[in-house]
């Protein structure tokens, strides 16, 4: 067998078990709702090792959040409003380049691969790189 791991952002709040057998009413849970409206119940230690709130996140999960489409944002950031998001390959880098090369008006898109944008505290969107510290924070929170 092959070994997997998942990444999903779903709604979920502490609920007892009330289905089943009646000896297993009362065990320890959470109810869980996934985007698509479907909703389940997951055994306490399960859900505890599968979830994670969105915040006090280490990195990799902000970059998995971020890839799900999420905002992400350090919660030790001092610029009020500042986030990060996810730019996709199909974002179309013409308009970019154009000033900087002979490319006709009207040519198709440049293809473009995937980086990470940040909203800046004075309301721009750049480019931006991690740094050591990012990296290795635990406050990064989904948005």
């Amino acid at each position: 067998m092959k070994t997997y791991i998942g990444t999903k952002i779903i709604q979920a709040e502490p609920q007892a078990k009330n289905c089943g057998p009646t000896e297993t009413h009362g065990r320890a849970g959470y109810k869980v709702v996934y985007p698509d409206g479907y909703t389940s119940w997951s055994p306490a230690e399960a859900f505890d090792e599968a979830y994670r709130e969105t915040s006090g996140m280490p990195f990799g999960m902000a970059i998995e959040a971020l890839k799900k489409g999420l905002k992400v944002a350090r919660a030790g950031w001092n610029g009020k409003g500042m986030w990060l998001k996810y730019v996709p390959e199909d974002f179309c880098a013409h308009a970019v380049v154009l000033a900087e090369q002979d490319l006709p008006t009207g040519s198709p898109c440049l293809q473009a691969l995937p980086w990470i944008g940040m909203k800046t505290s004075d309301n721009k969107f750049v480019p931006w790189l991690a740094s050591q510290t990012d990296m290795l924070a635990n406050d990064w929170m989904a948005l």
